[in-house]
């Protein structure tokens, strides 16, 4: 099995840079590896630098306590500081302001455990953030709630492009993967479709966001459920382009692209933003000392990681991605973190079976090296973008301006 990146504990004990990114605290790989997502994600307004590395001086690495509350800490100044931004008439900065509060409200929320009453008490902040940030969207944004199942909904944001000049704009469905959800798709996915004519449907499927918080909704491995229902709702909106709609899934979400692509064939291109060939593959040795086993049971529905494990046996994409008859590109951090066979293997099996499959490893010297782009999210958002906008057909010479 492929030794992982994220299992490794440094020689130096100082912050220093890797082929993955910034490594903040060496002695705690996991920590450093959200706090390198936190940094990443600056670039795309979800945070300030210098609040970014506040914070990181503030946290006890080997306290999630610490790390719970100097995030909270620093979006409850970012909401309060938009809302009075706001009541001045300073709408610029009240939006940068909300729209940092989301995502620090998402780390705050992290190590939670999934019971525990703070995760949706710190959720209903983020995504108060979100809604206020998307309010003065041109057009607004719309919160939404798409029909599911028994009576439940997938909780989901529609963004539709200023730059683009067609009635009917394509759109990019994006999904979140084990711990991400709709509201961080922005500074993943989301923001680059936006400028390149593509309409946005940011939602939380089952296992994730205000889906399992509020719903109680645990994942599952045939995601063409959920993103079939996504696409009943957009071919009701007289302001899409239903032949035009594809899906982005980051992390865990590569897994569901790709298996949502295999059977959903309304799909006219997907994206794995990170690729899963098979979840047991990727953690079949981990056990409930794993440094994500309290996101993997809860997601999963699970007790323990024995259990959750039993269920990821169904999570594989052999004699799956076979049936895959849109475009499908893999975007993969060449230093990904938890590492990169798994994207090759979906790659050479798509390939050998016929599919129109690209894979593109970004590399060290490129950055954006790490799991999803994490260091780098502007290039992996450019890398998925452009190829969408090729694929559905977007002249991007002819976008409005900004």
């Amino acid at each position: 099995m492929e030794e992982k990146l994220i299992n490794q504990v440094s020689d130096r004990k100082e912050g220093h840079y890797k082929p993955y990114g910034w490594h903040h605290w060496p002695d705690y790989p996991w920590m450093s590896y959200q706090f390198r997502r936190a940094l990443g994600e600056t670039q795309e307004g979800g945070g300030a630098i210098s609040e970014v590395f506040q914070v990181g001086e503030r946290i006890d690495p080997s306290d999630s306590e610490s790390w719970c509350r100097e995030w909270r800490a620093i979006g409850d100044r970012n909401r309060l500081r938009g809302d009075q931004e706001e009541a001045a008439g300073h709408i610029v900065t009240a939006r940068n302001c909300w729209l940092r509060a989301v995502d620090y409200y998402r780390e705050a929320e992290f190590w939670l455990e999934g019971n525990d009453p703070r995760r949706l008490e710190i959720f209903d902040q983020l995504e108060y953030c979100s809604k206020k940030w998307g309010s003065y969207f041109n057009p607004p944004m719309e919160s939404v709630e798409v029909p599911y199942l028994d009576g439940k909904t997938l909780y989901a944001y529609f963004l539709r492009s200023p730059y683009s000049t067609e009635e009917r704009q394509p759109v990019l469905m994006c999904f979140g993967g084990l711990d991400s959800f709709k509201d961080e798709m922005w500074f993943m996915v989301a923001h680059g479709a936006i400028q390149r004519g593509m309409s946005v449907l940011m939602v939380d499927g089952p296992g994730q966001g205000g889906t399992i918080r509020r719903h109680k909704l645990t994942n599952r491995h045939d995601y063409e459920v959920p993103v079939g229902k996504c696409i009943d709702y957009l071919e009701t909106r007289d302001d899409v382009d239903a032949s035009r709609i594809a899906m982005s899934g980051s992390s865990l979400g590569g897994y569901y692209a790709a298996r949502a692509a295999s059977f959903e064939h309304r799909l006219a291109a997907a994206v794995s933003h990170g690729a899963i060939w098979s979840v047991n593959d990727l953690w079949g040795d981990a056990d409930d000392s794993h440094g994500l086993a309290g996101h993997i049971t809860w997601v999963f529905g699970a007790d323990n990681m024995a259990e959750a494990l039993k269920k990821g046996e169904a999570f594989k994409l052999e004699g799956v991605i076979d049936k895959i008859a849109c475009p499908y590109l893999i975007v993969h951090g060449g230093y990904d973190v938890l590492g990169v066979d798994q994207a090759q293997k979906v790659y050479d099996y798509a390939k050998a079976n016929g599919v129109d499959v690209t894979l593109r490893l970004v590399g060290e010297e490129e950055t954006g090296a790490e799991h999803c782009q994490h260091d780098n999210p502007t290039l992996g958002q450019e890398l998925v973008n452009d190829w969408l906008a090729e694929k559905l057909g977007i002249d991007q010479s002819k976008l409005k301006p900004a």
